[in-house]
């Protein structure tokens, strides 16, 4: 089965569309996810901006290089 990866901005718009009322199995059925996976990206990415986005993405690499 293909994996299809979405951007963090993607999501982010995703998550938007989902706050402006738009419902949930629709919005998934366009993007060709399961609901689980939209419930997971709300879960991370709820409520974040691109910008806050950005910042969470760059401090996770910083810590996966620190780790090592």
């Amino acid at each position: 089965m293909k994996r299809i990866k979405f951007t963090e901005s993607q999501i982010v718009k995703a998550i938007k569309e989902h706050e402006n009322g738009k419902n949930v199995h629709d919005l998934c059925r366009e993007l060709g996810i399961s609901t689980a996976a939209f419930y997971k990206w709300r879960q991370r990415y709820g409520g974040m901006e691109v910008k806050e986005l950005s910042k969470l993405k760059a401090l996770e690499e910083e810590n996966a290089r620190l780790k090592k």
